[in-house]
């Protein structure tokens, strides 16, 4: 994958994060609820993010070729 690629991709998701927990304060500063709920919004957004990325890792065909190759 392309590093601008990458680093386009990394923004979108960073953004987007701030975005949801933005929202999130919101609604849950309405609702009244403790700040413990707000550490769960972040970590798991950070958890699927993580799972995605090593799926694909692992799952990716295409690099399996690099692996095969002689230095």
């Amino acid at each position: 994958m392309p590093l601008d690629k990458l680093v386009l991709i990394l923004v979108c998701v960073i953004v987007a994060a701030g975005v949801t927990v933005w929202l999130g304060v919101l609604v849950l500063a309405a609702w009244d609820v403790p700040f413990a709920g707000l550490a769960l919004i972040p970590a798991a957004l950070i958890a699927y993010i993580v799972a995605r990325v090593i799926g694909e890792r692992l799952g990716n065909a295409q690099e399996d070729h690099y692996d095969r190759m002689d230095h």
